[in-house]
């Protein structure tokens, strides 16, 4: 992504009107309601490290014919589910294979270099310290991840789930460059950590089980009406058929629905996510 599209990421942070308002709820009510409240304490004051909601747009999705990749709607919702952290400064990094943090040289565009960012653990590595103390409610994870489908070539972010709901530790943010001898390259202002609230013990109570779709006579009717509409909506679309092609493609699910039946009254097309809010600014 170029530099200045990296910007406009980050000057949206300093102007939560441009994001979806969720609604009209008091936001001072929420912050008195710890079973709500997720909350980002300042370590220390700044302005180069915003914590903005995550976007629905990527370049890439941009980029595709027609823009058909925002067509699919479990993308486009994951795109926007979670807040994420920005860069604070260009630089290029290197790694010449070796296991040490000095393996890894990271040279930025300013001077002086970035203390906050730094080659800490070796192995081709690059760890950003966050400016955030984070607190969940209780029961609640945070998963720390990379930017969802924001791929970076050479690079890939290094997730993990963190008990935010009591700690008094802080995380960091790392990479893992993938290929020694090629320079990865960090733009000021792209996002670098993705943050995704997740409950502690929601993996650990599902019973996975796996039976045969004719089980479920329902759902299973369900399923074949949906896989020879998808099968006859292609035949035609590739017959060159006019209203197939005029419709472009099938929008049952975007649209919340199984084929012949009522819209789903839960379906979500977008995400409204609140920005988070300085104490300080929102009773200046």
């Amino acid at each position: 992504m170029k530099d200045e599209e990296h910007q406009s990421i980050a000057v949206s942070a300093t102007s939560p009107d441009r994001h979806i308002s969720m609604s009209s709820t008091d936001d001072t009510t929420l912050q008195s309601d710890e079973s709500r409240s997720i909350i980002a304490y300042e370590i220390y004051r700044q302005d180069d490290m915003p914590i903005i909601p995550a976007p629905i747009n990527r370049q890439w999705m941009d980029e595709t014919n027609l823009r058909f990749a925002y067509r699919c709607l479990p993308l486009t919702v994951a795109n926007q589910a979670g807040w994420i952290v920005c860069n604070p400064s260009s630089f290029s990094a290197s790694w010449n294979g070796g296991p040490d943090p000095n393996d890894t040289v990271l040279s930025f565009d300013d001077s002086p270099p970035d203390n906050r960012i730094k080659s800490l653990f070796g192995y081709g590595t690059i760890t950003f310290n966050l400016p955030y103390l984070m607190r969940t409610p209780p029961e609640m994870n945070l998963w720390v991840k990379g930017p969802t489908n924001w791929p970076k070539h050479g690079v890939q972010a290094l997730e993990g789930m963190v008990e935010s709901d009591w700690t008094a530790a802080t995380f960091t943010m790392n990479w893992k460059i993938t290929r020694a001898h090629e320079a990865v390259r960090f733009e000021r202002g792209e996002p670098i950590c993705m943050l995704v609230p997740y409950p502690r013990e929601l993996l650990n109570s599902l019973i996975p089980v796996i039976q045969p779709l004719s089980d479920n006579a329902k759902l299973e009717s369900e399923y074949k009406q949906w896989s020879h509409d998808r099968d006859e909506f292609h035949r035609l679309l590739a017959e060159r058929d006019a209203v197939a092609i005029r419709q472009g493609w099938q929008k049952d699910y975007f649209q919340g629905r199984d084929p012949g039946k009522e819209r789903f009254d839960g379906h979500q097309t977008r995400l409204a996510i609140r920005p988070f809010k300085r104490i300080s600014d929102a009773t200046d």
